[in-house]
């Protein structure tokens, strides 16, 4: 029996994916399908003439009943892009998203030497901005030691050796001053989780949802913010579209100043920039 050519089972991949409701089954398919043949997706156009061999071939049926079932490509095949580099995910840590690079573009707009980011996750945030700023330093803080050791992980496979992970609720496991503090808090109201897309259920709740309004992770930040910075830092925070006002007023409570709210691609609310207010202010 001849074995079926890449293009082929790319094609039922598709129709696989279509017939399960994924919103995008082209690209999911092609993406499946470069896993298993363990090549880079930018080579797949190049191989799909070719012939597949059975194991590849079975490890695409896999990979399609996982992604039919709603596990999201990421888990997968491991991998989540973000801001030009591919970091490891699991389903211990919240996947990276586009709109969290307004964060990233955000904190990379003025000089900092020290950072550091609360909730860190799989590290996405804290390593891209050390990466990018070679000679910088910053420790990442995550509740979930599951989290911190794919944090852990990313680093190693980054090369970015001046990040440091902390086992901490929030800032209380970290000792001195930063002179840039970020976060990507749960946000999500707990209203609002039956309303998410499927996918979601494979990403950690926690990381999601505080199980209430949105705003406890804003609250503790806010206590914790001005005891960490330095005289003229920064606090940058993800926030979801509706919330810049409720976080600025919490921030203010907390003698915060906002300074900027910043709008992802799509023009929605997606940052909010503060500092310690100035005395008199």
């Amino acid at each position: 029996m001849t074995a079926p050519t890449g293009s082929v089972l790319l094609a039922g991949a598709v129709a696989r994916l279509r017939a399960a409701g994924i919103p995008d089954p082209q690209r999911d398919a092609r993406r499946l399908l470069a896993h298993a043949l363990e090549i880079a997706p930018g080579r797949l156009t190049l191989v799909l003439p070719e012939p597949v061999s059975p194991a590849a071939e079975a490890r695409l049926a896999a990979a399609l009943d996982r992604r039919a079932a709603r596990e999201p490509v990421s888990h997968i095949v491991g991998l989540r892009g973000f801001w030009g580099r591919d970091f490891r995910v699991s389903r211990d840590v919240l996947d990276p998203r586009p709109e969290t690079e307004t964060l990233i573009e955000a904190a990379l707009s003025a000089p900092f030497s020290n950072v550091l980011d609360l909730g860190t996750g799989s590290g996405c945030i804290l390593l891209t901005l050390l990466l990018d700023r070679p000679g910088t330093a910053g420790t990442g803080t995550d509740i979930s030691a599951p989290a911190l050791a794919v944090a852990r992980e990313n680093a190693d496979r980054l090369g970015c050796d001046g990040a440091r992970f902390v086992l901490s609720d929030w800032d209380a496991a970290v000792e001195g001053r930063f002179d840039l503090v970020v976060s990507n808090p749960p946000y999500i109201a707990e209203a609002e989780m039956p309303g998410l897309a499927p996918d979601l259920a494979f990403e950690p709740r926690g990381a999601l949802t505080d199980g209430g309004d949105g705003l406890s992770a804003y609250r503790a930040i806010a206590r914790a913010a001005p005891a960490r910075l330095t005289p003229g830092g920064r606090l940058l925070v993800e926030i979801g579209p509706t919330q810049a006002r409720a976080v600025s007023a919490i921030f203010a409570g907390a003698g915060l100043e906002t300074v900027a709210i910043r709008p992802d691609l799509d023009d929605r609310d997606r940052v909010v920039e503060a500092r310690v207010a100035a005395p008199g202010t």
